[in-house]
């Protein structure tokens, strides 16, 4: 391995271990093995090596999700059965501390929004891909979906799904679970018309 890809790996170290905003350049060379230069020579500064860092890792957690969630449901299961068993396979990702603390990162970089426009823009730039996974894997949308309704339909599961997270982060034993989610949303449906 060379001294980009150690100092990738390594600043995936410290985000895992520290974060965002508390890791020092330092950190990230030590962690990798390399000189401090290393980081100035390959990437011109800290912040855009823990930007690629921070796209990489989460490239990485999406694959890990996919596969985790692939070992789900059956696609021909009944769609409130499917709903609720992957709502608890996501959850059950937080018990892994690696995935547990990419999600304190995210949530991180949200709330340093305003200092960290550059990452925030990249991150932000995955969100489409992550909606129409998301849309797909809770099999509410399929090869003959249209893009927009694909997107609209992530786009709410992905607003869940943060939400969740952050409620079970605070407090696992009052997040809502599947069953909750699922029940809410139908009564949600028929109170508007649907």
């Amino acid at each position: 391995m060379g001294n980009r890809e150690a100092l990738i790996e390594g600043a995936k170290v410290c985000l895992r271990e520290k974060g965002y905003t508390r890791t020092t350049a330092r950190d990230i060379a030590t962690a990798a093995g390399v000189s401090l230069a290393a980081i100035g020579y390959h990437f011109g500064s800290k912040d855009a090596l823990l930007n690629e860092a921070m796209r990489q890792a989460l490239g990485e957690w999406g694959d890990e999700l996919g596969a985790t969630m692939s070992a789900g449901p059956a696609a021909d299961a009944v769609p409130a059965e499917r709903f609720v068993a992957t709502w608890a396979l996501v959850v059950d990702t937080l018990a892994n501390p690696a995935s547990r603390a990419l999600w304190t990162t995210q949530f991180e970089i949200l709330s340093q929004g305003a200092h960290l426009p550059d990452l925030l823009q990249a991150v932000s730039a995955m969100q489409g891909e992550a909606r129409e996974g998301l849309a797909a894997l809770f099999g509410a949308t399929d090869s003959t979906t249209d893009e927009a309704t694909t997107q609209q339909v992530g786009s709410f599961l992905q607003a869940l799904l943060l939400g969740v997270v952050a409620l079970t982060m605070f407090n696992s034993e009052q997040a809502p679970r599947g069953e909750d989610l699922a029940a809410s949303i139908q009564l949600l449906a028929r109170k508007l018309g649907g």
